[in-house]
Formats: structure tokens, C-alpha cells, sequence
């Protein structure tokens, strides 16, 4: 470490010495003339102490992707950030998703008089803080110094060390003394309240002109302070939030207006509200799902489905807040209860499987998606479920690595982190802050407004968050302490507070998110075997996933470990045990017996994990698992109430789930030798899954079945084509559109109409496709001629499609022999 430091200061010499030289500092003919062999010393003290970036005049280093923007490098298009209150913007270079690499800033902008007015100008560059170079992330370093800046002893004093147009020289900033982080910040915490109450002045400074969820949040955040002051500003903008509230809105404001007009009436007693939220409240639950859920928009179909491509738990999550909330302030219509109740089932199935993904998919591997379980522990905890609101707000507080991704941008994942954090307690507030404490001192203005802190490059970010105000969205956090609000806490907690080890515990699970190299998922394998079956029995299923991949990777015969851990009482263990096999392939093949039997465990998700973990071992065992996998997915069970095994069986027999690029499905190339006595009952019920995915997965066998198997199956697969599943709508076309396909093959007159019934104007209708598959029934298509011609769409591409169809159908003189459906089944039964 003391090695490390002299490097350090060395380089700040070097980098000195060498600018004095090309500037001309030192004086004198003989300084001039050996101008070229002081750099040539430079540069081989700098090779000596292991620094690879190259010194003026003095050679070329190996080259790197990371721009020296002090020797000509140049910065790319990634967004810049703010530099917390000094006023200024900078450019820091990031790659996969983190700025680990970079070593200088690059400053985009300065606002005038701000702190950094006169002292930093565009185009400068920092060197580093204090008298040393950074010597690690340039960002994370930089908002360090500003939190240790802003202490009182060092009174405000931020030192820098700039380059400008080839000279090095330290420099300083003055910013505002606010204080310390509180070892349970933001509770007890005087700095926390100096940025909360400047935060709401700047809120409060700017308006709430005009109604959006950024405006929302600013509002609630200005509600929260329970200052008096702002309370006339408050009424007028709860007036004018319901007024943006349509069935035709996007189910994201509703979920954030219904939050803060919720709040609004129970914080100030505004009863004048309470008959428009009462109105934007049905309309939020009229808008749910039969499943329990959202999507980007209302529009419910006679059969329950979402429109678009389905369920989003993002803004089903705020609807959910909402309509609790808006129960709590006198909203007491019985739909709104069921509404609550069908939501809560739906989001508690994720409890100890993994984080809540982005729809109705499987459980995500990381400790947070974007927010959702921050917000499900806000959830659950105003339900009073302690136990899902636990897990939730454990699986917020072993995120703080995890904050910066997130669908299209990370707004929503810092939003709901701290409130979630807060339901573990005050120590684990303090615990997580100390992780992530640096990101918010960084997003600060110089004004007290906070502005959006966009993904490193490599994360998915798509700017749609670049404009909005984030200032609310970080003063709840800062709230947290008033407890003014039911999202902030004014509600007992239903969680009781962690203790220090519990903290501890928690906050180890996140660590090694990242490499320092940037490559995020690989850091487990440095762990050792010790600890990574230690690991299979986390609380976390982050953890778990983890380590049983990582030692899945490992030599040696874990087998009987694992098998140790499957025969335990505790259900973390032999879910991490069950993992593991699956991760360790044909190796496992010792263990076949015992992932067969967990098919027939009294515990779903001890099913799905074996169904998932089978497919992977040797091709003995997985043809040995056929007979079993097919008897779960016949047989599930009132405690699985939709059916999520029989999923994973599917999965695992059928067809990967979409995304997934292994274990090949054990069943998808063949069907010979297979026991049609438990085929059939399996394919049946999977065509009656609730979910799109275990529906569609039968699909991927239609053309392997014969048509003695038609014969007893086509009744279920015209029911599936006739009515889609009533969740994950995103792949519900797949299993209707394959059972066109097949009768139009095997031209079964009644496929006609049922192809031109299941035409609709949604997302992930393939017209296209139904009009060829239609076409295949030659002149008589003809007799569906009038219902093609009543159909009509605002899309001139669908139009003109019809149309082309239409005028093929009318001019074609195929004729080919058509059977009705009773009579292929009689002559299909027939035949060996």
C-alpha cells in the first residue's frame, strides 16, 4: 500500500516536471538542450513504477482504449456527468458498464457562478483530487473528495490538480460545509437534512408548472418537508394532476398521480380531492389484468388480457402503491381490494426465487431490476407482510452495486432504492449509504436540485430520463427521517429492524457485482470451493445462482456435497444445492435419482429448479427423467396456482425459455418411444397455462406429433388458438399461430375461420403469416372473403396486406381437398 502511494506521487511529479519542461517554466540553454533526455527519464521512471500512459515527447506507450485526453485523446459520444455541487459537468470515460478504467475527467461545462466558476473552464482536465493522481475510477474518487470536502474541518475546500492547455497546477473549489453522513444516514443525520431542505428550496423555487412523474415526485418531496409554505403550491398542482388522468393515459402517470394525490389527501386532510382519486383509482383497477397485473397501457381485452406486449411490473408496482394508498385516504370500493390482493399474489410469487423481472418471467438473477424490489418491500410493507417485505427490502439493500443499470435508464432504480433500503432499518440505511453515498453527494447541484445520472456505457440506457428532474427522486430518500409520509415510513414498519451482523450479512451479498476489469458475473470465480458452497445456502438467490455457477466452472467432484446440502432442512441450501447440479452438467449425472425425486417435492420451486437443473446432465439421465417431468406437468398442485412448474417441466422437455441458449430441451427432437398415456395429459394441461411461455412451448412439438396423436389433441389445440393465455401476452401468438399453421397444413376446413377470428390489432399479431397460412386453403378462402373485407386497420401497412391477400385468395385456382375437423379426427384415429 505504502509501494502504491509512492507510485502515485511520482506520477503528479513526473507529470509536473515534464509539463514544466515542454512549457518552457525552466529557464536556461542547457534546460533546453536536454529537454528529450529529461523526458526519456521520465518516461523510464514511469515504466519502472508500472505507469503505462505516456509523457510528452517521450515515446509512445502500449496503446489503450481508454483516451488520454492530456496527449491528444480524444472523448466519445457517452453522456457527461455532473460533478456534484461544484457546477461543473465532466466527461468520464466507461465501458461495460462502469467507469473502473477511467483515470481523468474531461469538464464539459461550468455554470456560472457556481464554485467552479473561474476556476474550471470547458476542456480543462482533473488529474486527480488533493495532491494525488486517481489511481482508480476517476468518478467514484472525485465524488469521494466532495463528501470529504464538505466536512467541517476541511471546510469546504475541494483541491484538484488541473491540466489546462499542457500545465498541471493544483487548484481548489469552495463549496458549502454540509457536514458528515451519520452512520445511520440519512437518520440523525444533519448533512441529510441540509440537502433536503435546500433540495425542496430548489424544488420549490423552480414550480411545479406542468404535471409529469418527475413533478410528482417533486411534489411528494415538497409534501414530505410538512412545511406550511408549500402547501399553496401543493393544492393547485393536486388540482391539475387528475385533469392528465385519461384511460387513455399510459398506466405510469396514473400509478405516480394516484401516489402523490393519495398522499396529498392523507397528509393535509384535502377531502376536495378524494372524489378524483376515487375516479383515477377504479380506472387504475378496471386496468388490471386477469392475472393480477399491468402493462405500458389500460385497454383490457373481454378476455383479460393486457393490450401491448403484456405485463410490465415497473408501473405495475406503482399502480399497486397506489391503489393502497388511495384505499388508505377512503378510496373503500371492493375493486380496488381485489385489485390489491390479485397484485400482491402475482409480485410475492418472486419471494426467495430472485428479483422481480421486468413482466411475467422468470425470477431476474441480480438482487434488483430496476427498482421493482425496492418498491415491492415499500409494497408489502404497507400491506403488513413482514416476511415479503423483508426479502424484498434485503434484496434493495444488497443492490447498491446494481443501482446504475436499468430498463431504457436508471431513473426508477434510484428512485425506489432508498425507501426500500429504509424497511430494514436504520443501520442498513447507514450501511448502504456508506456503499453508495458518493453517486448521490455526485448528482447534487451546486443549487441543491438533483439532475438524472445516466448508465455507464455498456449498461442499457437509452436517454429517455436525460431531461427530467430528479431532485424528488432523491429527497425521498432524504425524508425518510420526517416519516411524513407512508412511503417514507409514517407507518410502523412491519419489518423489524436489522441488527449489525443482520447488516453485515446483507451487505456482504453484494459484493463482486463487478470486476474491477469492468466484467460483471465472473468475480465468484475467484472465490474458493469452500466458500462457494458455502454460498449455496445464502438468504439471497443472487448469491446462490451465483456461487453454483461459479462452481460449475470448478474441478473436483461436488456431488457429494451437494447432495449433503439437498438432504437439509434448510430449504436456501437445497435450492442452491439444486442449482448446482444443474451448473455442473454431465458431472452431476451421480445425483439424477435425487433431482427426479424433487419432482415430486411439496415445494414448487424446488420442482422448477430440478426441471431446469435435468435438461443439463448426461443424455442417460436426461431420457430417464422424460416419464417424470411429464407426470409434474400433468399433476400441479393448488399450491402453484398458476402453474409456474409446469412451466419449467415444459422448459425443460419442449422448448428453452425465450432468451435462454442452453440446456437443450430433452424432448424437442423426438417424441419416439414417449409414453403418449403421460403426453397427452402433459400437453393438454400446458395448453391451458395460464402463461404464454408453457402454452407456446407445446409448439415447438406440433410437427413431431403423428396424426394418431392429432387425433386426440387437436380438441386442446383449437382451444389454444381460440383463446390466448391471459399473461405473458409478449409470446402469447406463438402456440394460436402454430396451430393455424398446422391445420392450414393439414387443410382442416374450420382453421379458416378460426385464422381470420384470431386477426387483431395488437402488438405481436402476425398478419402476415395468417394471411399466408390462409392462402394455403387455395378458392376456398373464398368463403371468408366477407369477414377479411370488414376488417380494417389504422395501419396502412396492415391495409394494404389485406388487400394483396384479398386480390390472391379471389384470383387463385388451387383446389385442394378439404377435411372437416370431424372427420380428420375419425380417419387420423384410425391409423396405427
Amino acid at each position: 500500500m505504502r509501494f502504491e502511494k509512492v507510485k502515485t506521487k511520482m506520477k503528479f511529479l513526473i507529470i509536473n516536471m515534464q509539463m514544466r519542461v515542454k512549457n518552457g517554466v525552466a529557464k536556461g540553454k542547457q534546460m533546453k538542450q536536454s529537454k528529450l533526455t529529461l523526458n526519456t527519464i521520465l518516461m523510464l521512471i514511469g515504466l519502472l513504477l508500472g505507469w503505462t500512459a505516456t509523457v510528452s515527447g517521450a515515446g509512445t506507450a502500449e496503446k489503450s482504449p481508454v483516451p488520454d485526453l492530456i496527449q491528444g485523446g480524444k472523448k466519445d459520444n457517452a453522456h457527461d456527468w455532473n460533478l456534484g455541487p461544484t457546477g461543473a459537468r465532466g466527461w468520464v470515460y466507461s465501458c461495460k458498464g462502469q467507469t473502473a478504467e477511467a483515470r481523468q475527467i474531461l469538464v464539459t461545462a461550468v455554470a456560472k457562478n457556481s464554485p467552479a466558476d473561474g476556476v474550471l473552464n470547458c476542456d480543462d482536465v482533473i488529474l486527480g483530487v488533493g495532491d494525488t493522481c486517481f489511481d482508480g475510477d476517476a468518478r467514484i474518487q472525485f465524488a469521494k473528495a466532495i463528501t470529504v470536502a464538505e466536512q467541517v474541518k476541511n471546510g469546504g475546500v475541494l483541491k484538484l490538480i488541473r491540466w489546462r492547455k499542457g500545465k498541471t497546477e493544483p487548484v481548489q473549489l469552495k463549496l458549502a460545509v454540509m457536514g458528515s453522513y451519520s452512520g445511520t444516514a440519512p437518520y440523525d443525520c444533519q448533512k441529510s437534512k441540509k440537502i433536503f431542505a435546500q433540495g425542496c428550496r430548489a424544488i420549490a423555487k423552480k414550480g411545479l408548472s406542468k404535471v409529469s412523474i418527475d413533478n410528482d415526485l417533486n411534489a411528494l418531496a415538497l409534501l414530505a418537508s410538512g412545511k406550511e409554505e408549500y402547501l399553496p403550491m401543493l393544492a393547485e398542482y393536486a388540482k391539475k394532476v387528475p385533469t392528465s388522468l385519461r384511460p387513455e393515459t399510459w398506466t405510469w402517470y396514473y400509478g405516480y398521480g394516484n401516489i402523490f394525490l393519495a398522499e396529498y389527501v392523507l397528509a393535509t386532510g384535502d377531502q376536495s380531492i378524494l372524489p378524483e382519486l376515487k375516479r383515477t383509482a377504479m380506472e387504475a383497477t378496471m386496468g388490471q389484468s386477469a392475472a393480477g397485473t399491468w402493462g405500458h397501457e389500460f385497454g383490457i381485452t373481454p378476455s383479460g388480457n393486457l393490450r401491448g406486449y403484456g405485463c410490465m411490473n415497473q408501473p405495475g408496482l406503482s399502480q399497486s402503491i397506489g391503489l393502497v394508498l388511495a384505499r388508505m385516504a377512503g378510496v373503500n370500493d371492493p375493486a380496488v381490494a381485489q385489485a390489491i390482493a390479485k397484485s400482491a399474489k402475482f409480485l410475492r410469487w418472486f419471494v426467495d426465487k430472485g428479483a422481480i423481472p421486468y413482466g411475467d418471467h422468470l425470477p431476474w438473477p441480480g438482487h434488483e431490476d430496476n427498482g421493482k424490489c425496492s418498491s415491492a418491500a415499500v409494497l408489502f410493507d404497507l400491506l403488513g407482510d413482514s416476511e415479503a417485505s423483508s426479502f424484498y427490502a434485503r434484496m434493495a439493500t444488497a443492490a447498491y452495486s446494481e443501482r446504475e443499470r436499468g430498463h431504457t435508464g436508471n431513473f426508477f432504480n434510484i428512485l425506489w432504492a432508498m425507501p426500500g433500503v429504509s424497511r430494514c432499518g436504520p443501520l442498513a440505511t447507514g450501511a448502504y449509504l456508506k456503499k453508495q453515498s458518493w453517486y448521490y453527494d455526485l448528482a447534487r447541484g451546486w443549487d441543491g436540485s438533483f439532475g438524472y445520472q445516466g448508465s455507464p456505457v455498456g449498461e442499457e440506457e437509452h436517454r429517455k430520463y436525460t431531461k427530467w428532474d430528479c431532485t424528488g427522486v432523491y429527497l425521498l430518500a432524504y425524508a425518510l427521517p420526517i416519516k411524513s409520509l407512508y412511503l417514507t415510513g409514517k407507518k410502523p414498519c412491519s419489518v423489524p429492524a436489522l441488527k449489525q451482523k443482520e447488516v453485515a450479512e446483507v451487505i456482504a451479498a453484494g459484493r463482486d457485482y463487478f470486476l474491477p476489469s469492468g466484467n460483471r458475473g465472473t468475480a465468484y470465480e475467484g472465490r474458493t470451493t469452500d466458500r462457494l458452497l458455502a454460498g449455496l445456502s445464502s438468504w439471497s438467490p443472487s448469491v446462490r445462482k451465483r456461487s453454483a455457477q461459479a462452481l460449475g466452472k470448478c474441478d473436483g467432484n461436488f456431488v457429494p456435497p451437494l447432495l449433503k446440502l439437498l438432504a437439509s432442512s434448510n430449504r436456501y441450501a437445497r435450492y442452491g444445492a439444486c442449482e448446482a447440479l444443474g451448473c455442473l452438467g454431465p458431472k452431476a449425472d451421480a445425483a439424477a435419482s435425487q433431482l427426479r425425486a424433487l419432482l415430486k417435492d411439496p415445494d414448487p420451486w424446488l420442482q422448477s429448479l430440478a426441471s431446469l437443473s435435468l435438461p443439463a446432465l448426461g443424455p442417460e439421465a436426461r431420457q430417464a427423467s422424460i416419464a417424470d417431468l411429464l407426470t409434474m406437468a400433468a399433476s400441479p398442485t393448488p399450491i402453484d396456482p398458476r402453474w409456474t412448474a409446469q412451466r419449467t417441466a415444459c422448459m425443460a422437455l419442449f422448448s428453452r425459455y425465450p432468451g435462454k441458449h442452453e440446456p437443450n430441451p430433452i424432448a424437442a427432437e423426438s417424441l419416439e418411444g414417449i409414453d403418449r398415456q403421460l403426453l397427452y395429459p402433459a400437453i393438454r394441461l400446458a395448453l391451458q397455462n395460464d402463461d404464454a411461455v408453457a402454452r407456446g412451448s407445446i409448439a415447438h412439438i406440433y410437427g413431431k406429433l403423428t396424426d394418431r396423436d392429432l387425433a386426440v389433441l387437436i380438441p386442446d389445440i383449437i382451444k389454444a388458438i381460440e383463446k390466448m393465455a391471459p399473461s405473458n401476452e409478449m409470446f402469447g401468438d406463438g402456440i394460436r399461430l402454430a396451430g393455424i399453421d398446422l391445420m392450414s397444413r393439414l387443410h382442416i376446413r374450420e382453421g379458416m375461420a378460426l385464422c381470420v377470428s384470431t386477426i387483431e390489432w395488437r402488438w405481436g399479431n402476425n398478419l402476415q403469416k395468417r394471411l399466408e397460412y390462409l392462402q394455403r386453403y387455395g378458392i376456398h378462402a373464398k368463403e371468408v372473403l366477407p369477414q377479411l373485407r370488414k376488417l380494417h386497420s389504422k395501419s396502412a401497412k396492415n391495409n394494404k396486406l389485406l388487400d394483396k391477400a384479398i386480390a390472391d385468395i379471389e384470383a387463385s385456382t388451387e383446389t385442394p381437398a378439404l377435411v372437416s375437423l370431424k372427420a380428420f379426427i375419425a380417419q387420423a384415429s384410425r391409423k396405427q
